[in-house]
C-alpha cells in the first residue's frame, strides 16, 4: 500500500485531470477569477461589480472560516471538559439576522448603482461617429445613448449561423448590405443591437464586449456596445442550439471608422454586383426556360 488511500488517490488525480482540462482552454477560463473585459466601458463596468461582490464575499468567507477555526481550537475536546448546554441566544440571532440582512441590501444598492451603466448605451466618441451613426428610436427594452444616434446592426441566430445586417441610410431594408459570421464595426462609436433569431434559441455572446443576451424567434433582444480599441473579439453562440451548435461562432472585427465606411461600400458593391448576376440569369431564363442561366 502507498502512502495515500486508494480513494484520495483518485481524488486527487480527478482534481489535477479537471487542472488540467481548464489550462489547455484557456478561452474558458475567462479573466480566471472574474469575467472577460477589455473591449467595452459595459463589459468593464461588469466585471467591476463582479469584483466588489467577490471582495464582500471573501470577507464573508473569511469571517466564517475565521471563526470556525478559533472554534475548533478553543473548545476542542478536552478530557473531562463538558461541553456547555446552550437553547439558544436571542442577541446572537438578532445580531447574524440583521448583519445578513445588511449585507444583501449593501449588495442590492452596489448592483443597482452600477446597472445604468451596464445597461444603457452611451454616447459615440465625437470623432468616429460622424458619416456612421444614424438617429435610434428607443422603445420598449430598447435604450439608446443620450444623444439618440447610435450605429443599429441586426444580429440573426441561423442555426448555425449569425447574420448581421447594417443600416445604410434609407428606408428600404432589403437592400441594406450584410455579413455573416464576422461583424465588422468601428472603434470609438456606440453599436446597438436587436437580437432575434429565425430557427431555435441561440445566444449573443461576445465575452470581452459585454453580458450575453439570448436571441429567440418571434421576440426582439437589446443590447449595445462600444469597442475601445482595434482587434478581433472572439464568441460563441451560448445557448444549446442543435447538433452543430459548436460550429456557430461569433466574431467582431473592430477597425477604424474610415476601414470601416470602406468595409460596407464594398459590400453594397458586391450586393449590386450580385443583384446585376442574377438580373441577366432571370432575363435568359424569361427568353428561354430551357437556357442554363
Amino acid at each position: 500500500m502507498g502512502l495515500l488511500p486508494r480513494r484520495y488517490i483518485f481524488s486527487l488525480a480527478a482534481v489535477a485531470a479537471t487542472a488540467a482540462s481548464l489550462l489547455v482552454t484557456p478561452a474558458a477560463m475567462a479573466d480566471f477569477f472574474s469575467p472577460e473585459s477589455g473591449g467595452s466601458p459595459n463589459a468593464n463596468r461588469i466585471d467591476t461589480l463582479y469584483w466588489i461582490t467577490f471582495a464582500i464575499a471573501m470577507v464573508i468567507f473569511a469571517a466564517v472560516i475565521g471563526t470556525l477555526g478559533y472554534c475548533l481550537v478553543k473548545f476542542r475536546a478536552r478530557k473531562g471538559a463538558v461541553a456547555a448546554q446552550i437553547h439558544g441566544n436571542t442577541r446572537l440571532e438578532i445580531a447574524w439576522t440583521v448583519g445578513a440582512a445588511l449585507i444583501l441590501v449593501v449588495l442590492a444598492v452596489v448592483t443597482f448603482a452600477a446597472l445604468p451603466g451596464i445597461r444603457d448605451p452611451e454616447n459615440s466618441d465625437a470623432a468616429a461617429a460622424a458619416g456612421i451613426v444614424q438617429p435610434v428610436a428607443a422603445h420598449g427594452n430598447k435604450k439608446v445613448p443620450a444623444d439618440g444616434k447610435a450605429l443599429n446592426i441586426d444580429v440573426n441566430g441561423q442555426q448555425y449561423i449569425w447574420r448581421y445586417t447594417y443600416p445604410d441610410g434609407d428606408d428600404n431594408n432589403l437592400n441594406n448590405p450584410f455579413s455573416y459570421t464576422e461583424m465588422v464595426v468601428p472603434v470609438g462609436v456606440t453599436v446597438t443591437l436587436d437580437i432575434r433569431a429565425q430557427d431555435v434559441a441561440h445566444s449573443w455572446w461576445i465575452p470581452k464586449l459585454g453580458g450575453k443576451m439570448d436571441a429567440v424567434p418571434g421576440y426582439t433582444n437589446y443590447t449595445w456596445f462600444k469597442v475601445i480599441k482595434p482587434g478581433v473579439y472572439h464568441g460563441q453562440c451560448a445557448e444549446l442550439c442543435g447538433r452543430n451548435h459548436a460550429n456557430m461562432i461569433a466574431t467582431v472585427r473592430a477597425v477604424s471608422p474610415a476601414e470601416y465606411k470602406q468595409y460596407i461600400e464594398r459590400l453594397k458593391n458586391d450586393t449590386k454586383s450580385a443583384d446585376a448576376a442574377a438580373a441577366v440569369s432571370r432575363k435568359k431564363l424569361d427568353a428561354n426556360p430551357q437556357a442554363n442561366p
